[in-house]
């Protein structure tokens, strides 16, 4: 498939912004972007029938059918603020979706966190083999690239490079992949609840991060007021979001969760809710989640869907 045949079928994939902004209720917004998203991913991911058969069925293994879809849900949501075009926008929410997806099998592998569950069924590495899931990983995150690269005619090109490095700078060292050696390096170690803050700011906030930045930088550049807004609301969800994800280790288990509970204590890993408590833990979160409403209250009514993302991220039960 060209690039110019996949810009003409994430144009005709859906009704996109436009059909997300009928849906009122959240939960009919939040299906609706989810299946645009399922559908952009099968368009622009390479078919299961194209060699190499067995890498390309692998890539869409994991990365289709599954997950919550957050990172997208917060790239339309960030778009609808600055009425971003269709055809960029799903770009960028498959975009980080693909670089999402590329770290979770590449951090289930052996050498990473050895899991042999995601999202209720067997790993990469476990339902094919690891070599196939090293490559899975290199694949997609290459194919995050390629997606969001392809020329849309309604985005300057000059906006789209800075789209790029928005989202190498939140997937490489300096982010995703900076947060995970650390997180590497932490274990067994007792860690302050700054350097916690900061490992987790590059590991988990960096893509939350670029999610919503990209959705927002597809409708237009942004002034520096939005920028600042739109920065704090990142770091509220994305410090909220792993100080979730440690309540939820701790708590749920592993059929609820799709994946393995309870690794981060038996692996002794240290987390807000191994620093704080879970009380403290919990009024945390609850914290972060009324500092992001107040960072998007300057764009009233158009960041709803920003502000019922923060209370999904910190009352999800998985």
């Amino acid at each position: 498939m060209t690039a110019d045949d996949q810009t003409h079928n994430a144009i005709e994939l859906t009704d996109g912004q436009e059909g997300a902004a009928l849906h009122n209720d959240f939960s009919d917004w939040m299906r609706h972007v989810q299946a645009i998203t399922e559908a952009a991913l099968i368009a622009f991911l390479p078919a299961a029938t194209a060699s190499p058969v067995r890498l390309h069925q692998a890539m869409r293994y994991a990365a289709l059918g599954g997950g919550k879809r957050i990172r997208p849900l917060l790239a339309f949501a960030a778009g609808e603020l600055f009425d971003a075009p269709d055809a960029m926008v799903q770009r960028a929410a498959v975009a980080v979706e693909l670089i999402h997806a590329y770290s979770l099998v590449h951090d289930d592998m052996p050498c990473m966190d050895d899991d042999a569950m995601r999202r209720g069924k067997p790993t990469v590495h476990v339902q094919f083999d690891d070599a196939t899931a090293l490559l899975v990983g290199d694949a997609l995150q290459s194919q995050a690239f390629t997606v969001l690269a392809a020329i849309v005619e309604s985005v300057d090109p000059t906006r789209q490079i800075a789209m790029l490095r928005l989202l190498a700078d939140a997937a490489g060292s300096a982010g995703m992949c900076g947060g995970q050696a650390i997180d590497l390096d932490s274990v067994g170690v007792h860690l302050s609840l700054d350097a916690l803050e900061l490992m987790h700011r590059l590991k988990t906030g960096a893509l939350l991060r670029a999610s919503v930045l990209l959705g927002a930088t597809s409708g237009k550049t942004l002034s520096r007021p939005e920028t600042q807004a739109l920065e704090a609301y990142c770091t509220a969800i994305g410090l909220a979001f792993q100080v979730v994800d440690d309540i939820l280790d701790a708590t749920a288990d592993s059929a609820t969760l799709g994946k393995t509970a309870g690794k981060d204590a038996a692996n002794n890993k240290p987390t807000y809710v191994s620093i704080l408590g879970l009380t403290e833990s919990e009024k945390l979160a609850d914290k972060l989640r009324n500092d992001a409403h107040a960072a998007v209250a300057p764009f009233g009514d158009k960041a709803r869907r920003l502000r019922e993302l923060a209370d999904l991220i910190v009352q999800r039960k998985a």
